[in-house]
């Protein structure tokens, strides 16, 4: 009876080492682009992401159309005209933290992470990897990473009327205030 209760015991306790998972619903992304004609930013703050610190499987979906832009020209066009958000209205990446066994989720502290994963948008999906950091702190996870992106490995058509009103690669910065999911 005292194994077959200490077994329960340690059965349960190594669900829950394994299922450590982390979320949020208002993760932020903005896009930057730059050129000599004119600077266009973009910003969602309602991103979910989740991530599991055993095992290192990441992953975002991010609503298109919830995007803000400055300008609410700029926010039509980039809707209807580019990423044809009613066609394809979220964009999605799934992927590892390919260092995760070097972070400590016990021990607060700034970790440097590395992401690699596979980015849909517009009904493409390509391969990404971006260098980042978590910062760790109680039972909140900051996650912060840039990378760049070029529109036209997503199919996203940029007509040449405005192709010098935007850059070929556009700076994607993510950051997510993740909290250890309640079970």
């Amino acid at each position: 009876m005292k194994k077959t209760l200490l077994f329960a015991i340690a059965a349960l306790l190594s669900i829950s080492v394994f299922s450590q998972r982390y979320f949020t619903r208002s993760g932020e992304i903005v896009f930057y682009s730059s050129t000599p004609v004119e600077d266009i930013e973009a910003i969602n703050k309602t991103v979910a992401s989740v991530f599991d610190a055993k095992s290192g499987k990441i992953e975002f979906a991010v609503t298109l159309k919830s995007f803000v832009f400055e300008k609410a020209l700029m926010q039509e066009h980039f809707n209807e005209n580019y990423v044809e958000s009613d066609t394809y209205p979220k964009a999605t990446l799934k992927g590892d933290i390919q260092n995760i066994s070097e972070l400590n989720f016990a021990k607060d502290g700034n970790y440097p992470v590395k992401i690699a994963g596979k980015l849909t948008m517009h009904g493409v999906t390509k391969d990404v990897a971006a260098d980042g950091n978590f910062a760790v702190k109680g039972n909140t996870v900051l996650g912060t990473a840039k990378f760049m992106i070029n529109p036209e490995d997503y199919n996203i058509k940029i007509p040449s009327v405005v192709r010098n009103k935007i850059a070929e690669e556009i700076e994607v910065t993510v950051t997510m205030n993740y909290e250890l999911m309640k079970k």
